[in-house]
């Protein structure tokens, strides 16, 4: 059994393009090129002790140690985007030898290609949209009759909480409506200036840092040339109680669709 195996990073076209220099990876390990039939991934050399099988699984988690790895993936993966239209892999995607990259490359070939051709000369934005859930719905329920109602309440306070529970109950209700048809709008206006969208999973608070409701984590394919175009769209948008939030350019992450199997995403036991 080796002692070593290989994490990937990305895969470009072997267009011949100067590649990243003196580039940290993962552990600190450095990046280097396996090229093949036309295209190259982008790898490090990484000890098994910290990236085979088990200990990977016991690593992943480590909350701490899976976000400095998920930087430094995210660091190579931008530094080789910046050169060339770039396939990102998936992150802690380690092989028993360069041979299997290889052998990865040889079998996915026409659908790297594929990939590569729908992504060049473009780039991923990232919006999420964030509500206050504590902010009052802009249409309120109506108001109770006043009267003996009123008087009926004010001598039965279990009765008056309920009523005003209930009544927060429906505004909050009514705020969640209002805010995800806006978010729904607000993702449609964006999709027309990207080439493609994604819907990605409403964070949680513990991942956004944010108390606000997230009605909105989207992924949007643009054209280099309507970056500017993009986010002036974004901002005509904003407002209405809604705070958007831009992240971007990046790599292509959320428009890779390859699913390797599992034989081709896992250290060989006995390699």
């Amino acid at each position: 059994m080796t002692d070593s195996g290989t994490y990937v990073y990305a895969v470009a076209r072997d267009a011949g393009h100067a590649r990243p220099a003196d580039l940290a990876g993962v552990a600190g390990t450095p990046v280097h090129a396996i090229t093949h039939g036309g295209l190259v991934a982008y790898v490090s050399t990484v000890p098994l002790e910290q990236f085979g099988e088990e200990p990977l699984r016991r690593s992943l988690e480590d909350l701490d140690w899976v976000g400095e790895m998920a930087r430094a993936h995210h660091r190579v993966v931008e530094a080789v985007a910046e050169r060339v239209p770039t396939a990102p892999v998936r992150l802690a995607t380690v092989y028993s030898s360069e041979e299997q990259v290889r052998d990865l490359l040889d079998r996915w070939h026409d659908d790297f290609t594929e990939v590569l051709s729908h992504v060049s000369g473009r780039r991923e934005w990232g919006v999420k949209a964030y509500v206050d859930p504590t902010a009052a719905a802009s249409a309120p329920a109506p108001a109770a009759n006043g009267g003996g109602e009123g008087a009926a309440e004010t001598a039965r306070p279990g009765t008056a909480y309920l009523k005003r529970r209930q009544a927060s109950l429906r505004n909050r209700e009514q705020r969640w409506r209002q805010a995800t048809a806006r978010a729904e709008r607000i993702h449609a206006d964006l999709s027309a200036v990207a080439v493609a969208s994604r819907l990605h999973r409403p964070q949680d608070p513990q991942l956004s840092g944010r108390d606000e409701w997230m009605v909105l984590n989207g992924a949007y394919l643009v054209d280099e040339g309507r970056g500017e175009e993009f986010a002036a769209a974004l901002d005509a948008l904003r407002g209405q109680d809604v705070d958007l939030e831009l992240t971007g350019p990046w790599a292509p992450y959320s428009f890779i669709a390859l699913e390797f199997d599992r034989a081709d995403l896992e250290v060989s036991g006995d390699a």
